[in-house]
């Protein structure tokens, strides 16, 4: 599964950057119109008069259908209409399982502000939409699904709603551009502002544009950015790496220009928030009065000095070594750990500014684009961006319907094998194929893997199980319904939306300690396969509502921003209230299965596949709270999954030699799993960070106050 929040992210970003005014072409059209005009002889004045008074009447219209484009074909369409005042939009885009429909109507006064504005439709996992905003006599009043809510307004503020088509955020660009202070307050809350940044000239034929890239802060984390003409109307955008979209009658290649000059900017503003918040270590640091939990064994070690030089563990003991130029931290109070792992990211460049302030240092990236994985390993490893040390996993689907196009793309055998052989050259360790992958490669296909020295892990194909997958190669299978899965009947077509509604609807019917699931556990324990279980996003999937706080982001649900949290009050899949009970039941048993997995000797490993940093916390959590050990839990999210990586000789630990990423937790997550949200100082490598700091810089409300740097 492709994580909810992930994608909906990358829709969301294109959505703020979608346009319902003019483009070029309709611009060109007037520009035309104006010139006809001028070769008609001059008319009477009465005459003239009738005619500018009917052109003052005529409604002005327009319409531009926008291409949205994946990795390699087409993503879906974004149409809008405009006559005078009124705007009709219509975003109908898929991939995967998922497809958004979604249809907007705005009206906007004589100043260009929204007086009125409804959203319907189906968002990607198939629930329902219906959003409406209103300003009449200074009073603003907006209604969803999942929220309701008013505020006096003088009209001049934005309405940021949860579901649009991105229609109503062009309106918001030209509005900040003519604020003098390229500010405007938000609603629910929040601000948004303005920056330009480069202008580029694209050639198209006859046709020579000027597009503008402008920033957008104050929907999210991160600015968004997009192209606009001269007059702030919507051009293009690249959703970093995995969708984009231009209008049609542009090239793709128009928007690859674009998108090469849109990640230059997206890279500065990211080295220049690494710059500021990054502190490099350059003498030794002696952390005093530490006390460490020892992953291997489960213990807390106490009052121990650890001393940490070249970005590496020195030395531990009760000794008090000198040093000259050296720092001292004192952790008195402060519980140490090792740096957490996320094991199902999928990486964004900005992610590391809530994997690092979280304490996760290292991340294993389950599928991404080529270039946007590797430019992510080479700026952390270089220092440019603040991020994780990088695990690269190869993603690989078959030609379908339903298939992820983000990776490798493969239409027969041979295909696949050579789009291993790419993988294995490109020094990718692993390979995850997806749901399309055809049941009758596999076994060939795990061979091929297995003699280029790789592992073979992934979605269960559609209509295999997943013992099968299992006796053919699959050295690890990722998310926990497809364990599920592997007892609720054969043949599922995993590719479709049947893989979350079955589990949802009879997972919590299926006997846990019924000797065939026995069996089936005692056979991973015996293959060594491993489980990337993705617990917290399927407790998530299963529990959304709308209107409600979803249980699995209720302990940050205050500290982020706004715009991001009241995702959270969503519903993902089209859940009937009389199939909730059943849900509900289902949602326990996911947990206990974790727990029956872990007690069966079989290798769990924690990720996330959802917001970074935050999710990898909940997954934690959710082990603890299904029954396993704060000790084991550690254990899992450290040197358990170093060692499935193959790095358990350098990190995973608190020990001598091994890399120093160190993370001082404002309490002991030995006692209180919760406490792991409480993270005062991370040191990773030649590098220590204030998560306080960078929290602030994204709009974050921190978790505990960092601790005090010596100079």
């Amino acid at each position: 599964m492709s994580s909810h929040f992930k994608f909906n992210k990358l829709a969301l970003a294109l959505a703020v950057s979608l346009s319902m005014t003019l483009t070029a072409c309709n611009n060109d059209s007037e520009s035309k119109s104006s010139k006809a005009n001028e070769a008609v002889p001059a008319a009477t004045n009465s005459e003239q008069l009738q005619s500018e008074v009917v052109e003052q009447e005529a409604p002005k219209t327009s319409e531009v259908t926008f291409n949205i484009w994946n990795k390699e074909d087409s993503a879906g369409t974004l149409n809008v209409k405009q006559e005078g005042n009124l705007v009709n939009a219509k975003l109908q885009m898929g991939w995967n399982n998922r497809r958004i429909e979604t249809e907007e109507s705005i009206e906007i006064n004589e100043q260009g502000f929204i007086v009125n504005q409804q959203i319907k439709g189906i968002s990607a996992f198939g629930a329902p939409v219906d959003e409406q905003f209103s300003y009449t006599d200074g009073n603003a009043v907006w209604k969803s699904l999942n929220e309701s809510g008013q505020a006096e307004s003088d009209g001049k503020q934005f309405y940021v709603p949860i579901d649009g088509t991105g229609a109503s955020n062009s309106l918001l660009v030209k509005a900040l551009s003519k604020d003098p202070d390229n500010k405007i307050e938000l609603l629910p809350a929040g601000t948004a502002s303005l920056v330009k940044l480069d202008t580029v000239t694209l050639t198209n034929g006859d046709i020579q544009k000027d597009v503008h890239l402008i920033g957008i802060a104050g929907f999210g984390f991160t600015p968004n950015f997009a192209w606009y003409d001269d007059d702030y109307n919507f051009f293009a955008t690249d959703g970093g790496g995995w969708f984009g979209i231009i209008p049609e009658g542009w090239e793709r290649e128009h928007l690859e220009k674009l998108s090469e000059v849109q990640k230059k900017a997206d890279n500065q503003y990211l080295k220049d928030l690494a710059q500021k918040l990054t502190h490099p270590i350059n003498d030794p640091i002696l952390i005093t009065h530490a006390n460490y939990v020892d992953v291997n064994t489960g213990e807390l070690i106490k009052d121990q000095n650890i001393v940490v030089q070249d970005g590496k563990i020195s030395a531990i003991g009760k000794f008090w070594p000198k040093l000259e130029n050296g720092k001292v931290i004192n952790a008195e109070g402060k519980t140490l750990i090792p740096g957490l792992w996320d094991m199902h990211g999928h990486l964004s460049k900005s992610d590391g500014l809530l994997n690092i302030p979280a304490g996760v240092t290292n991340v294993r990236d389950m599928g991404n684009t080529h270039d946007n994985i590797t430019a992510i390993e080479r700026m952390s490893e270089a220092n440019e961006i603040i991020g994780a040390d990088v695990y690269r996993s190869g993603f690989m689907d078959r030609e379908s319907p339903y298939a992820m196009k983000m990776g490798k793309t493969v239409d027969s055998l041979e295909s696949a094998k050579a789009a291993v052989d790419w993988y294995a050259d490109n020094n990718y360790p692993q390979i995850k194929t997806y749901s399309s992958m055809e049941p009758e490669w596999v076994q060939p296909l795990a061979e091929h893997i297995h003699s280029k020295g790789m592992r073979l892990s992934g979605h269960i194909p559609a209509f295999m199980t997943a013992e099968e997958a299992v006796d053919a190669g699959f050295d690890e299978i990722q998310h926990i319904n497809m364990l599920f899965l592997n007892f609720l009947g054969k043949n599922v077509d995993t590719r479709q939306r049947l893989r979350f509604t079955l589990v949802g609807e009879k997972a919590g019917e299926l006997d846990l300690d019924s000797k065939e699931v026995t069996d089936f556990i005692a056979k991973l324990k015996e293959k060594g396969t491993v489980i990337d279980p993705t617990l917290m996003v399927f407790r998530w999937l299963l529990q959304a509502k709308a209107g409600v706080i979803n249980p699995e982001m209720a302990d940050i649900y205050d500290h982020l921003p706004v715009t991001v949290s009241r995702g959270f009050k969503t519903a993902v899949l089209n859940i009937k209230d009389e199939e909730r009970d059943a849900y509900n039941k289902s949602t326990e048993a996911l947990s206990a299965m974790v727990k029956k997995l872990h007690e069966g000797g079989v290798q769990i490993v924690p990720g996330t596949d959802n917001i970074a940093g935050f999710s990898l916390h909940r997954e934690l959590i959710s082990y603890a709270e299904a029954g396993i050990s704060n000790a084991d839990v550690l254990k899992l999210g450290t040197i358990d999954s170093a060692r499935v990586v193959g790095a358990d000789k350098t990190n995973g630990s608190i020990e001598e030699g091994k890399q120093a990423d160190l993370v001082f937790i404002d309490g002991n997550p030995l006692e209180n799993m919760s406490d792991l949200r409480k993270v005062s100082l991370v040191i990773k490598g030649k590098n220590l960070y204030k998560p306080d700091e960078i929290y602030n810089a994204i709009g974050v409300k921190s978790f505990t106050e960092s601790m005090t740097i010596p100079d």
